[in-house]
């Protein structure tokens, strides 16, 4: 009778727990297809050892595609105007290359049949706004899906911009 009293507590606060509310994004990129239509949501939460970057995404085509950080938070017309990758050091892409990538580097997402994607990408490379680097620099970053996927070596090959989003801090 003890161990089953015990159970149930052991089980109440475990379930307490995963209630409890997440953390809250310190910042965010709505993302716009190139009609500028709302498409979906990247959150991004500061963790004890980087960001996470939680994406939420509609009405992109079925398959693998790129998705990175781009150096400028800008996505005007084809989002030539968020410029490249975000590589403040300067470093090389591909996360099979022998350096492993530059800042601006994430896994692929995979867009269901729905048209639908959601992940979670943890990074180390970046920060918000400190000095190793940060997305809200002076021409803040932006978060882009690619048409193809990228192929982790030394050339994304991941073709046209179809979605993008300024990165812009919660509450500023």
């Amino acid at each position: 009778m003890h161990s089953a009293r015990i159970a149930s507590v052991a089980a109440a606060a475990l379930l307490a727990g995963t209630a409890a509310k997440a953390a809250d994004p310190v910042a965010t990129a709505t993302m716009m297809n190139q009609d500028q239509a709302e498409i979906g949501t990247v959150e991004i939460f500061e963790t004890a050892d980087g960001l996470l970057l939680r994406a939420d995404l509609s009405e992109l085509e079925t398959g693998w595609h790129g998705f990175h950080i781009h150096q400028t938070g800008a996505c005007e017309s084809d989002f030539t105007s968020a410029g490249g990758h975000y590589a403040p050091d300067d470093s090389g892409h591909g996360f099979y290359t022998e350096n492993g990538g530059h800042a601006g580097d994430l896994p692929n997402i995979y867009v269901g049949e729905n048209g639908n994607a959601m992940a979670d990408f943890h990074t180390t490379r970046v920060t918000l706004d400190g000095d190793t680097a940060p997305l809200m620099d002076d021409d803040g970053s932006a978060i882009m899906v690619h048409a193809d996927p990228d192929t982790y070596e030394s050339e994304a090959g991941a073709g046209d911009r179809v979605a993008c989003g300024v990165v812009e801090p919660v509450g500023g």
